[in-house]
Protein backbone atom coordinates (compact mmCIF):
# COMPACT_ATOMS: atom_id res chain seq x y z
CA UNK A 1 0.00 0.00 0.00
CA UNK A 2 1.38 3.31 -1.30
CA UNK A 3 1.26 6.15 1.35
CA UNK A 4 -0.67 8.63 -0.78
CA UNK A 5 -3.60 4.82 -0.65
CA UNK A 6 -2.71 5.16 3.81
CA UNK A 7 -3.13 8.78 4.03
CA UNK A 8 -6.84 8.19 1.90
CA UNK A 9 -7.90 5.40 4.32
CA UNK A 10 -6.56 7.60 7.44
CA UNK A 11 -8.95 10.79 6.16
CA UNK A 12 -11.85 8.38 5.53
CA UNK A 13 -11.34 6.21 9.06
CA UNK A 14 -10.48 9.81 10.69
CA UNK A 15 -13.82 11.29 9.26
CA UNK A 16 -16.33 8.04 10.56
CA UNK A 17 -14.89 7.79 13.99
CA UNK A 18 -15.48 11.58 14.07
CA UNK A 19 -18.98 11.25 12.47
CA UNK A 20 -19.58 8.63 15.19
CA UNK A 21 -18.63 10.69 17.93
CA UNK A 22 -21.39 13.18 16.41
CA UNK A 23 -23.88 11.13 16.34
CA UNK A 24 -23.01 9.10 20.17
CA UNK A 25 -23.56 12.47 21.86
CA UNK A 26 -26.91 13.32 19.44
CA UNK A 27 -28.09 10.04 21.04
CA UNK A 28 -27.00 9.94 24.32
CA UNK A 29 -27.29 14.14 25.09
CA UNK A 30 -30.62 13.95 26.48
CA UNK A 31 -30.94 10.60 28.16
CA UNK A 32 -28.21 7.94 29.09
CA UNK A 33 -28.55 4.59 27.37
CA UNK A 34 -29.67 0.77 28.92
CA UNK A 35 -25.76 0.33 29.59
CA UNK A 36 -24.97 4.27 30.87
CA UNK A 37 -28.59 3.47 33.51
CA UNK A 38 -27.42 -0.59 34.11
CA UNK A 39 -23.36 1.06 35.42
CA UNK A 40 -24.40 3.55 37.01
CA UNK A 41 -27.37 1.44 38.94
CA UNK A 42 -24.23 -1.05 39.82
CA UNK A 43 -21.72 1.91 40.81
CA UNK A 44 -24.59 3.19 43.64
CA UNK A 45 -22.51 5.05 46.14
CA UNK A 46 -18.87 2.73 45.81
CA UNK A 47 -17.30 5.81 44.43
CA UNK A 48 -17.59 7.54 48.36
CA UNK A 49 -15.67 4.20 49.26
CA UNK A 50 -12.07 2.35 48.51
CA UNK A 51 -13.23 1.85 44.97
CA UNK A 52 -13.50 5.80 44.41
CA UNK A 53 -10.28 6.62 46.47
CA UNK A 54 -8.77 4.09 44.17
CA UNK A 55 -10.41 5.51 41.15
CA UNK A 56 -9.55 8.95 42.56
CA UNK A 57 -5.87 8.35 42.49
CA UNK A 58 -5.79 7.57 39.31
CA UNK A 59 -7.71 10.01 37.77
CA UNK A 60 -5.04 12.50 39.75
CA UNK A 61 -2.31 11.00 37.19
CA UNK A 62 -3.91 9.91 34.55
CA UNK A 63 -5.75 13.28 33.52
CA UNK A 64 -5.06 16.60 32.21
CA UNK A 65 -1.94 17.14 33.64
CA UNK A 66 -0.42 14.63 30.95
CA UNK A 67 -1.22 16.59 28.01
CA UNK A 68 -0.10 19.60 29.93
CA UNK A 69 3.43 17.50 30.77
CA UNK A 70 3.99 16.49 27.50
CA UNK A 71 3.36 19.52 25.59
CA UNK A 72 5.99 21.47 27.63
CA UNK A 73 8.72 18.60 27.18
CA UNK A 74 8.25 18.95 23.37
CA UNK A 75 8.24 22.41 23.24
CA UNK A 76 11.65 22.51 25.55
CA UNK A 77 13.18 19.44 23.13
CA UNK A 78 12.19 21.69 20.31
CA UNK A 79 13.71 24.71 21.53
CA UNK A 80 17.35 23.04 21.92
CA UNK A 81 16.94 21.17 18.79
CA UNK A 82 16.05 24.27 16.58
CA UNK A 83 19.82 25.74 18.56
CA UNK A 84 21.53 22.95 17.35
CA UNK A 85 19.58 23.09 13.72
CA UNK A 86 18.62 19.20 14.04
CA UNK A 87 16.04 18.10 11.40
CA UNK A 88 14.10 16.31 14.45
CA UNK A 89 12.86 20.17 14.97
CA UNK A 90 9.98 20.05 12.54
CA UNK A 91 8.47 16.79 13.48
CA UNK A 92 8.62 17.34 16.91
CA UNK A 93 6.92 21.11 16.16
CA UNK A 94 4.31 18.94 14.66
CA UNK A 95 3.45 16.10 17.07
CA UNK A 96 2.96 19.00 19.44
CA UNK A 97 0.46 20.81 17.29
CA UNK A 98 -0.93 16.89 17.00
CA UNK A 99 -1.55 17.16 20.39
CA UNK A 100 -2.94 19.91 20.82
CA UNK A 101 -5.47 19.30 18.23
CA UNK A 102 -6.70 16.25 20.08
CA UNK A 103 -6.33 18.01 23.73
CA UNK A 104 -9.09 20.37 22.57
CA UNK A 105 -11.89 17.93 21.27
CA UNK A 106 -13.09 17.59 24.82
CA UNK A 107 -12.92 21.38 25.14
CA UNK A 108 -14.66 22.36 22.30
CA UNK A 109 -17.46 19.62 22.19
CA UNK A 110 -18.41 19.72 25.67
CA UNK A 111 -20.37 23.10 25.55
CA UNK A 112 -21.99 22.06 21.91
CA UNK A 113 -23.52 18.48 23.73
CA UNK A 114 -24.14 20.79 27.13
CA UNK A 115 -24.75 16.51 28.58
CA UNK A 116 -25.81 16.15 32.22
CA UNK A 117 -23.08 14.27 34.56
CA UNK A 118 -24.71 10.85 36.50
CA UNK A 119 -23.94 13.10 40.02
CA UNK A 120 -23.11 16.78 40.82
CA UNK A 121 -19.87 17.44 39.69
CA UNK A 122 -18.28 21.26 39.38
CA UNK A 123 -17.79 20.98 35.67
CA UNK A 124 -21.38 20.58 34.13
CA UNK A 125 -21.13 19.10 31.07
CA UNK A 126 -19.65 15.49 30.54
CA UNK A 127 -19.70 14.51 27.09
CA UNK A 128 -16.70 13.66 26.15
CA UNK A 129 -14.44 13.01 28.88
CA UNK A 130 -11.90 15.33 29.57
CA UNK A 131 -9.84 13.15 31.43
CA UNK A 132 -10.13 10.57 29.03
CA UNK A 133 -9.30 12.58 25.87
CA UNK A 134 -6.12 13.74 27.61
CA UNK A 135 -4.97 10.16 28.20
CA UNK A 136 -5.61 9.18 24.85
CA UNK A 137 -4.21 12.34 23.07
CA UNK A 138 -1.07 12.40 24.99
CA UNK A 139 -1.11 8.38 23.65
CA UNK A 140 -1.68 8.93 20.24
CA UNK A 141 0.41 12.04 20.10
CA UNK A 142 3.87 9.55 21.49
CA UNK A 143 2.88 7.03 19.39
CA UNK A 144 3.17 9.18 16.34
CA UNK A 145 6.24 10.96 18.22
CA UNK A 146 8.28 7.05 17.93
CA UNK A 147 6.83 5.95 14.66
CA UNK A 148 9.26 8.90 13.34
CA UNK A 149 12.11 8.45 15.62
CA UNK A 150 12.01 5.52 17.95
CA UNK A 151 10.29 2.78 15.50
CA UNK A 152 11.27 -0.08 17.80
CA UNK A 153 8.93 1.52 20.66
CA UNK A 154 5.61 2.16 18.88
CA UNK A 155 4.46 -1.02 19.73
CA UNK A 156 4.80 -0.58 22.84
CA UNK A 157 4.07 3.04 23.69
CA UNK A 158 0.66 2.02 21.75
CA UNK A 159 -0.36 -0.38 23.92
CA UNK A 160 0.85 1.74 27.11
CA UNK A 161 -1.61 4.05 25.49
CA UNK A 162 -4.46 1.96 24.98
CA UNK A 163 -4.34 0.42 28.75
CA UNK A 164 -3.75 4.03 30.05
CA UNK A 165 -6.60 5.16 28.40
CA UNK A 166 -8.76 2.46 29.31
CA UNK A 167 -7.83 2.73 33.51
CA UNK A 168 -8.42 6.67 33.07
CA UNK A 169 -11.63 5.56 31.66
CA UNK A 170 -12.58 3.14 34.05
CA UNK A 171 -11.63 5.26 36.83
CA UNK A 172 -14.21 8.09 35.47
CA UNK A 173 -16.99 6.01 35.44
CA UNK A 174 -16.22 4.38 38.97
CA UNK A 175 -16.34 8.13 40.27
CA UNK A 176 -19.42 8.46 39.00
CA UNK A 177 -18.60 11.47 37.46
CA UNK A 178 -18.98 10.30 33.95
CA UNK A 179 -21.07 7.78 31.86
CA UNK A 180 -19.32 4.95 29.87
CA UNK A 181 -20.54 6.84 26.42
CA UNK A 182 -18.46 9.81 27.52
CA UNK A 183 -15.48 7.75 27.80
CA UNK A 184 -15.97 6.11 24.37
CA UNK A 185 -16.85 9.68 22.82
CA UNK A 186 -13.34 11.17 24.06
CA UNK A 187 -11.76 7.96 22.12
CA UNK A 188 -13.25 8.76 19.20
CA UNK A 189 -13.00 12.20 19.26
CA UNK A 190 -9.44 11.88 19.58
CA UNK A 191 -8.89 9.23 17.07
CA UNK A 192 -11.25 10.96 14.20
CA UNK A 193 -9.03 14.01 15.06
CA UNK A 194 -5.51 12.33 15.61
CA UNK A 195 -6.05 10.82 11.98
CA UNK A 196 -7.24 13.67 9.97
CA UNK A 197 -4.72 16.41 12.00
CA UNK A 198 -2.32 13.58 11.40
CA UNK A 199 -2.56 13.54 7.90
CA UNK A 200 -2.64 17.24 7.25
CA UNK A 201 0.01 17.85 8.74
CA UNK A 202 1.67 15.45 6.95
CA UNK A 203 3.06 13.00 10.34
CA UNK A 204 0.64 10.21 9.21
CA UNK A 205 1.51 7.58 7.28
CA UNK A 206 4.77 7.92 9.16
CA UNK A 207 8.39 7.30 7.15
CA UNK A 208 9.55 3.73 6.98
CA UNK A 209 12.48 3.33 9.26
CA UNK A 210 12.04 6.49 11.07
CA UNK A 211 12.31 10.25 10.27
CA UNK A 212 16.29 9.47 8.56
CA UNK A 213 14.53 8.19 5.77
CA UNK A 214 12.22 11.31 5.24
CA UNK A 215 15.25 13.63 5.48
Amino acid sequence: MTAVTTARSNVVLGAVLLAVFVALGLVVRGSPGVVDDALRETIGGQWQGAVGTVAAWVSLVLGPPLPVITGVALIVVTVRLRQLDDPRTRTLLRVLILLVACRITSVVAKPIFARDRPRTYPDAFSYPSGHVASVASTGFALAVLCAWLYPHLVRLVSWLAVVATALAAAARVALAVHWLTDTVGAVLAVGGVGLLVGVALKLLPPPRGGVASAS
